[in-house]
Parts: structure tokens; C-alpha cells; sequence
């Protein structure tokens, strides 16, 4: 049945591929601009998945905007839907804050998405660092907008473009049952460990890595019920403040380069065979 449903969508999606050639799975999920007619369900893993019946996160709400619109990537699992919603009204109530730009989410059936490895099951979300002053951007305004950088020193310090609330919003996204890990930084990571006060067991959720000075990712973990939903292995214990200190290190005293160090692999790039076999019902569905 599998081997049938895939000659059906490679026929469909007349992609100009050898014919031996299986079709690029990104390609197949991002030439459908709807999500698929059935229950909402993740499948599969953040970085190797898919995404049944998609919710959308409206383009405009009372608190945030969608960005980006020509990239059809507000979509999710409801959860998401919802814990952005909620994180964008707390976000409302920061001083300079009308809300939240918000990013890619994921396509309307999930899948492999061009410069993404994860957004795939439709649980992670990037938001943006750029404080909205506004919510009544055109959808031209949407395309030409940028965000702001808040790092310095290739992302061993925030810059001046970091604030109290930053770390605030950061803070509420963390402590939402729903989150399973927050990307930035490391130097935001390390600025948000030095200026806590209170609970810092929220810090754990904070992860560094590269990039992410324009935006911050939010990853939910699955859902309840989710049978198909494959979690990653959550985060160690403890805050994970002295990890930080240590990319950061890295980034001001880089150790030497291992001469005996593989080179690194290309990334994969996935056909619809590499993902669960729930997710080629779900893209002709």
C-alpha cells in the first residue's frame, strides 16, 4: 500500500526527477497549501516528520502578527496554536510590547521545510526579538520587516538591543507546562543566569545554540496521546547555567581545531520513504 500511495504522489507532484528517483520529501510538503481532513496528530520525531490536521494560527490576532505570509508556515498542532496565543497576550502586557511577531511555525502537513531541521511536527515556533510597536503591518510590510539581533561578540554577550522584557517573555514561554526547550544564544542564556532572581528552575528549559539572536525557538513536547509523537530526551538537570559558560568560553577562547575530526556529513535530504509511513497517508490524504 505504501509503494502505491508514493508512486501516487510522485506522480501527482510531476516533479522532474530521474525516474528512478524518489521525489524530495520538502518539495512534496510544501507544494500543499492546506493541511490534511483529519484529526490533529504529530508524527514522528521534531526533525524526521509530519503533521496531521494542522491548525492555523490566524495571520493578525489582538496581539500578534504572522510574518512572512508568502512561506504558508503559521501552522501547528493546536497546542502550539494555543500556547502562542497565550504567550503572546503575556508579552501585551511588557512595557514597548504590543505583542509578538511571530515566524515560522511549520506547513500545513508538516514535513521537511527549507531552512529549518526541525518544524516538522508542528510543535516548535520561532518569535521573533524585534519589540512590536505596531499591529497593522501589511502583508508587504510582513515581507520587508526584519528583526533585530541582540547578541554581541558572535554571541558571547547580548548587545543593547536586549531588555528586561526579553528575558521576561522568555521566562513565561519557559515556565508554560507545554515547553519542552527554548533555543537562543549563548550569551542570552548566560545574561538571562546572571540577572535571575527568583525560581531559577525555569532555566533549564533555556538551551543554548547558534544563531537565534534574531528570534527564539519554542519547542513543545508532545502532546498527551500523541501515540505517534516521538519526544526528545529532555534537558539535563539543573539550570544549565555553567553549560552556557562554557559555549561561551568556546566562543572567546576557541579550542584548537582536531586534526583526527571527520569531516561533517551533508545534511540529508529526506524522501517521503525516510519519514514514518502514517505521513504518506496524511500527504495525499
Amino acid at each position: 500500500m505504501k509503494n502505491l500511495i508514493l508512486k501516487t504522489v510522485a506522480a501527482a507532484c510531476a516533479l522532474s526527477a530521474p525516474a528512478s528517483a524518489e521525489p524530495i520529501a520538502k518539495e512534496l510538503f510544501a507544494a500543499k497549501k492546506m493541511p490534511s481532513p483529519e484529526s490533529s496528530a504529530p508524527i514522528g520525531s521534531y526533525a524526521r516528520g509530519c503533521l496531521a490536521g494542522a491548525s492555523e494560527l490566524p495571520e493578525t490576532g489582538p496581539t500578534w502578527q504572522a510574518m512572512r505570509l508568502s512561506r504558508n508556515r503559521n501552522w501547528g498542532h493546536p497546542e502550539l496554536i494555543d500556547m502562542i496565543k497565550e504567550l503572546t497576550r503575556f508579552a501585551a502586557t511588557q512595557d514597548g510590547w504590543a505583542g509578538l511577531y511571530v515566524g515560522d511555525l511549520g506547513q500545513p502537513r508538516g514535513g521537511p521545510v527549507s531552512g529549518h531541521r526541525s518544524h516538522q511536527i508542528g510543535l516548535d515556533v520561532d518569535i521573533w526579538m524585534l519589540p512590536p510597536n505596531r499591529l497593522d503591518l501589511s502583508r508587504q510590510e510582513r515581507e520587508d520587516l526584519s528583526s533585530i539581533s541582540t547578541r554581541r561578540a558572535k554571541g558571547a554577550y547580548v548587545n543593547d538591543n536586549w531588555t528586561p522584557q526579553h528575558h521576561a517573555i522568555l521566562r513565561a514561554a519557559a515556565r508554560d507546562e507545554r515547553v519542552a526547550r527554548i533555543f537562543v544564544f549563548p550569551g542570552a542564556k548566560v545574561q538571562m543566569c546572571n540577572d535571575e532572581t527568583g525560581d531559577r528552575r525555569w532555566l533549564r528549559k533555556i538551551r543554548p545554540w547558534w544563531g537565534h539572536h534574531y528570534h527564539f525557538h519554542v519547542r513543545l513536547t508532545c502532546p498527551q496521546n500523541a501515540t505517534d509523537c516521538v519526544n526528545q530526551a529532555p534537558p539535563p538537570e539543573g539550570d544549565g547555567c555553567a553549560d552556557a559558560e562554557r559555549w561561551v568560553n568556546d566562543i572567546l577562547n576557541p579550542p584548537p581545531p582536531d586534526p583526527d575530526a571527520p569531516p561533517p556529513k551533508p545534511r540529508q535530504e529526506y524522501v517521503l520513504s525516510d519519514l514514518p509511513d502514517q505521513c504518506a497517508a496524511t500527504l495525499t490524504h
